[in-house]
């Protein structure tokens, strides 16, 4: 009899290399941009990063055909900058956040944002608005020890060839050190980990047939394409 329990589990390349790198949680930092929280209608001097999360399996490779999502009609791209964590830790000091990181990588948060609007309207989870299939597309992470720890670089996405964000990563209201030690003050960090850091603003609608590439300089590009 076959086994109908059967799993694939998700994984992302590693850039040189035909090892992969097995994903067990994705954390998202939400509004870690000034500007992107203010074009969302809120005040980033006063609000302490906060966090949610998408399922493992909803990474995608770089390349990819993404299907048009079921339940919206204001699709979005978030560009952003990805941590990968190669250490085990709990409640770590900023200092030592660096020891905990393998690598990194660049990832588009896709986004329901008329259900995630609802959702928040009505004081709800965003489950629905950030968790959906094919909602993490993510280039190959690139270890540490290959590229450093980026703290500036031009992150920038365009749609069809028309740029749509252009910043930095040098300007995150919570650097990443900062990042993991909040993030690791509510979960104990592991190997598998991957942190979609925030996204700039100029976040806006895609469509199907629109072609979407972006990167972080020093570290990657990514390029899909909505179906």
């Amino acid at each position: 009899m076959s086994n109908v329990f059967e799993l694939s589990y998700p994984s992302v390349e590693i850039a040189g290399s035909t090892d992969r790198y097995p994903v067990r949680r994705i954390y998202c930092v939400g509004r870690n941009y000034a500007e992107h929280a203010r074009e969302m209608g809120h005040d980033p001097d006063r609000d302490p990063p906060f966090f949610f999360m998408k399922p493992a399996d909803a990474v995608v490779p770089n390349g990819s055909n993404i299907k048009y999502p079921l339940a919206t009609e204001n699709f979005h791209f978030e560009m952003e900058l990805v941590v990968a964590i190669g250490k085990t830790g709990t409640q770590i000091n900023a200092q030592q956040a660096l020891g905990h990181i393998w690598g990194y990588g660049v990832g588009i948060d896709l986004t329901r944002r008329d259900l995630q609007v609802e959702a928040k309207n009505m004081g709800r989870p965003w489950d629905a608005g950030k968790g959906f299939d094919e909602s993490a597309p993510i280039s190959a992470v690139h270890s540490a020890e290959e590229i450093g720890h980026p703290d500036g670089g031009r992150i920038w996405l365009d749609v069809n060839n028309t740029t749509k964000q252009d910043s930095d990563i040098s300007k995150l209201i919570w650097s990443v050190p900062e990042i993991i030690e909040h993030l690791s003050g509510l979960f104990t960090l592991q190997p598998g980990d991957l942190i979609y850091t925030g996204t700039p603003a100029g976040v806006g609608a895609i469509k199907a047939g629109d072609r979407i590439k972006g990167g972080v300089d020093g570290v990657d590009t990514i390029a899909v394409q909505i179906t």
